[in-house]
């Protein structure tokens, strides 16, 4: 591609996921270099008035992560949010010129579906039975869960069970201080 340029990208149209939603929904499109800050200033002071009842989060490619973030965020701030999720390709074509068209290069046609997500959020109930739904306060029982099985382990570890540890008798045994040798395999 040394040999090439990128004359312009091409995102193809792609319909939302969700119908039916009022034309007044605040979207947030979040992008790569968004500031996590200022999208989240935006949809918690639409969150937390009493007009807006729904907020769309949508993010492609390197943006889902962040767009997941915010997301979480916005839940943990706004008590009793539904959660409806959409993961999906958008379609992207980029159109790749030749840097000296005396060459005889043809020009290219790059074609990518990158990955998106889509997610309402919303104050009212939403359909239970919709693939990707996740009711209010879900991550508060998966927290207090792991929560349990990281006191577990810890008791664990403090009764002195579990680890194979490095202590004697192990596949390698280190000579003592004042020997030359040097580690020597024991037969097992």
């Amino acid at each position: 591609m040394e040999n090439y340029h990128k004359a312009r990208t091409v995102e193809l149209p792609c319909p939302p996921p969700f119908t039916g939603l009022p034309p007044d929904t605040p979207e947030v499109k979040v992008k790569d270099g968004s500031k996590i800050r200022n999208l989240m200033g935006f949809a918690i002071g639409r969150m937390e008035s009493k007009a807006a009842r729904h907020i769309l989060f949508s993010g492609t490619g390197k943006a889902v992560a962040k767009t997941i973030s915010c997301v979480e965020i916005l839940k943990r701030r706004v008590k009793g949010l539904h959660q409806l999720t959409r993961l999906l390709y958008r379609h992207t074509e980029e159109q790749w010129e030749p840097l000296v068209p005396e060459a005889g290069l043809d020009t290219l046609t790059v074609k990518r579906n990158v990955p998106a997500i889509w997610v309402l959020l919303s104050k009212d109930p939403l359909d239970t039975a919709e693939p990707g739904y996740q009711a209010p306060g879900c991550f508060d029982t998966l927290w207090a869960q792991a929560v349990k099985e990281d006191a577990g382990q810890q008791r664990r570890k403090r009764q002195g069970g579990g680890g194979e540890g490095r202590g004697k008798g192990g596949k390698f045994s280190t000579p003592s201080r004042g020997s030359r040798k040097e580690a020597v395999e024991t037969p097992e």
